[in-house]
């Protein structure tokens, strides 16, 4: 056979892989199809899509030891030249930091060689007999690296793989980052990874690799939760099993190798309580510091201290939501980033979910609420006369009907798109608004309170009953708690895998917090069908979407240097900026600083409180939330991907199936079903998108239907075929064009009621072929102008 008329897989099998196999690669090596990108989960309106055409894979990655990618080749059919795949492949050694990049259609290899020296260039052509061998490009690569024979013995510690779970590529280069840092002599390495893509699976797979290769012997992990400690524990650093402990109880047990606490447990007011001085200060070769943006980030802090008193261990900062301001800064301790994995790149390459907003504008939060002459509260106190807003709602006035309106509104929503069971948590201003709105949920949920009074839980630090159902509320197979209210509890380092629904009901101004609440709802489980999830916000919180700071890179604050050694702590510009103060704030239920005296409290019960507006907004191809209707983003898209109607109309008739035009649509976000949903019609998917994007008018299936019949074309053709050809009308009627093409309609009724399908195609068609262009006919006599 002609070599320009094999495939590109062929091409593969008899020239590209034999000749990476003859240099004396090894099976083990060559990992071909190295998927590196799930693929992008498309939300709209209450329907997702995983668009497979942004699924990224590298026709080979090779590695030279379990753990290390260092080439990365792309091939092409042969009606392609040599180098066509190289600008592909690099994009694809750019994700995975590789060096040596290679693209081949068959004829012989352009070899992209990033190590390149000053007298070398960076690309050539190679035979197919010259590709290099593994001990080459490692050479290569050892050199520049600088790295001796016993780094090489340090860099082939291998990460752990009994669970059978694969490091994602993101995870792989975060992974090698930060254990090459460290073997570097790196003292402090920064790594900033989105919440929901494993940062704690990461930090448990560096420390084994480092522990296994006896470079790190004892190792600290930090945390500022009980319940991160614990999923710590049970979850991705189980492997370490009886190596393992819990510093609980202010003991210290100095037997083990692998210690997990909070932060809180081992520091203190004093040195009595200080107890993490009861170690040496060299007893630790490793401190793991996990959500480091919270108290270590600032100088004079207890948690600082620790860091500090163990500082010839080398230590790693890990955090979802870096702290870059004038009084605190991650970067002044651990240094730059070694690796960044953002919530956007997430999303993007199909690792996270992706969310809707819908931005909920009551009447009171706009128009504010000033009390009349002498008004009381239900508890008699004259309120006082002042205009009261968004600010002083459920913290110095609570007006009960605005809570009862936010259940009420949350409530009906879950009701009417039947997403009663899906887990959701409200973020409320203080531990007595999420107690109010904890009742406000039970009165609009009673049959579900009923079924199991778990349904709708409080879940504050000053609850105990609700802080025993964190761990239910966080697994994936327990169906309660659904509805859960909280403050600041659940903001942070909890695994809420299943969440789908994040209502926001509470001032926030910090974007540290902000992101740790989205951060709630991004993990995908695809097994339970979760793959978005919805922002429900009452404040306006979500404009914070907007601010550069919400997804960029972390970069340090100017003013940091300048302030950090003179600074002047402005209390109330940091109360509402960071997530400590905001847990003070829980506590006081106030926005005033500790050292006034607490406001005085009213509560109103007979102000109404109505929906003025609601907005939907989704997140478009560049990451950008959007404000439209479905019908206008299903306008937009089609006529990008159709400009005029004849455009539109020559596709559809072309279309050897009608299923093709409709696939294509759902991968760019437009769902038929939803559509329906909206138009509330009953139209033919042809009709909808004709009236929504060209202003077509439509008709409805049963019009069309009766046009069919009127022009009598399958009168040519015996009485069973027409009886068939009615009975297949009948069916359309009640579904849509797409199920005419498929042989399985025979299965229905009423078609069925003919006979079988092997008789109706064999009898009555003579033939599938005859049947496939009987009915290619009666798509085109439905959709005849």
């Amino acid at each position: 056979m002609d070599k320009k008329e094999l495939t590109e897989q062929e091409i593969r099998t008899r020239y590209i892989t034999p000749a990476v196999k003859n240099a004396g690669w090894q099976e083990h090596q060559i990992r071909e199809e190295y998927q590196l990108t799930a693929g992008r989960v498309i939300a709209r309106h209450n329907t997702c899509i995983r668009d497979t055409n942004t699924i990224k894979r590298a026709d080979y990655v090779l590695f030279y030891n379990f753990h290390t990618p260092i080439a990365v080749i792309e091939a092409k059919d042969n009606k392609h030249k040599i180098s066509d795949g190289m600008q592909q492949a690099l994009g694809y050694a750019e994700m995975l930091n590789i060096p040596f990049i290679f693209s081949s259609n068959g004829d012989g290899f352009i070899f992209h060689n990033k190590y390149s020296g000053e007298n070398e260039k960076i690309e050539k052509e190679i035979s197919l007999l010259d590709f290099p061998s593994p001990d080459k490009l490692m050479d290569i690569y050892k050199q520049y690296n600088n790295i001796d024979s016993a780094k090489e013995k340090q860099l082939s510690s291998s990460y752990y793989t009994e669970n059978d779970k694969i490091p994602r590529y993101y995870q792989l280069n975060a992974i090698n980052n930060t254990y090459n840092a460290i073997i570097n002599g790196e003292k402090r390495v920064f790594l900033v990874m989105a919440t929901g893509t494993g940062k704690t699976y990461v930090a448990f797979q560096i420390a084994w690799r480092l522990w296994i290769a006896g470079i790190k012997k004892r190792i600290l992990f930090l945390a500022d939760r009980e319940a991160l400690r614990n999923q710590t524990y049970t979850g991705d650093f189980s492997p370490f099993k009886e190596n393992m402990t819990i510093v609980t109880n202010r003991k210290v047990d100095k037997s083990y190798q692998i210690y997990l606490a909070l932060y809180q447990s081992i520091t203190g007011q004093n040195d009595t309580k200080n107890i993490f001085k009861q170690f040496s200060k060299d007893f630790f070769d490793l401190v793991i510091v996990d959500e480091c943006h919270r108290g270590s980030a600032s100088e004079d802090s207890q948690w600082r201290e620790v860091l500090e008193y163990f500082d010839s261990a080398s230590q790693i900062g890990l955090t979802a939501t870096p702290k870059e301001n004038k009084e605190v800064s991650n970067i002044s301790y651990f240094g730059e980033p070694v690796y960044t994995y953002s919530l956007k790149q997430g999303i993007e390459d199909g690792f996270l979910a992706p969310y809707k907003v819908i931005r909920i504008i009551l009447d009171k939060d706009v128009e504010g609420f000033r009390p009349e002459l002498n008004q009381k509260d239900k508890y008699g106190n004259l309120i006082e006369d002042r205009e009261y807003n968004d600010r002083d709602f459920d913290r110095t006035l609570f007006l009960e009907k605005r809570t009862e309106t936010v259940a009420k509104y949350v409530s009906d929503y879950l009701k009417a798109h039947n997403k009663r069971m899906a887990k959701t948590i409200f973020f409320c201003v203080n531990q007595e608004h999420a107690a109010f709105m904890r009742q406000a949920l039970v009165n609009e949920n009673a049959d579900m309170v009923k079924i199991n009074n778990k349904y709708v839980m409080q879940i504050t630090s000053d609850n105990e009953e609700g802080k025993n159902q964190i761990e239910n509320f966080c697994n994936k197979n327990s169906s309660y708690p659904v509805l859960v209210t909280t403050s600041k509890l659940l903001s942070t380092g909890v695994d809420t895998k299943t969440v789908e629904f994040i209502v926001i009901d509470s001032n926030i101004n910090s974007i540290i917090e902000f992101k740790q609440i989205i951060g709630r709802g991004t993990r995908l489980v695809e097994e339970k069908n979760k793959l978005y999830f919805t922002i429900i916000d009452f404040r306006n919180v979500t404009r914070l979407f907007a601010d550069n700071a919400f997804d960029g890179e972390p970069l340090q604050s100017e003013e940091y240097n300048i302030t950090k050694k003179n600074k002047e702590y402005d209390f109330c510009n940091e109360y509402v900026n960071t997530v400590e103060t905001a847990e003070k704030e829980e506590k006081k239920g106030t926005l005033l600083p500790p050292v006034t005296n607490e406001p005085k409290k009213y509560y109103v019960d007979n102000v109404e409180v109505s929906v003025l507006k609601d907005l939907v907004k989704y997140l478009d191809y560049n990451g950008k939330l959007i404000t439209e209707s479905f019908k206008d983003y299903t306008r937009k898209n089609i006529k990008n991907k159709y400009a005029t109607l004849d455009n539109f109309l020559q596709a559809w008739n072309s279309a050897e199936k009608k299923s093709i035009i409709i696939d294509e649509m759902e991968k760019a976000g437009i769902f038929i079903e939803e559509l329906k949903a909206n138009t509330k019609r009953d139209l033919d998917p042809f009709d909808m998108l004709c009236h929504i994007a060209y202003d077509k008018p439509p008709l409805t299936k049963k019009e069309r239907i009766a046009n069919v019949k009127k022009r009598n074309y399958f009168a040519k053709y015996g009485a069973k075929v027409q009886e068939v050809i009615n009975a297949l009308l009948d069916k359309y009627a009640e579904t849509d064009i797409i199920n005419l093409e498929t042989i399985d309609i025979l299965k229905l009724e009423p078609v069925n009621k003919i006979g079988s399908p092997m008789y109706i195609l064999n009898r009555i068609f003579k033939g599938r072929k005859n049947f496939e262009n009987i009915i290619k006919e009666l798509e085109n006599e439905i959709y005849a102008a």
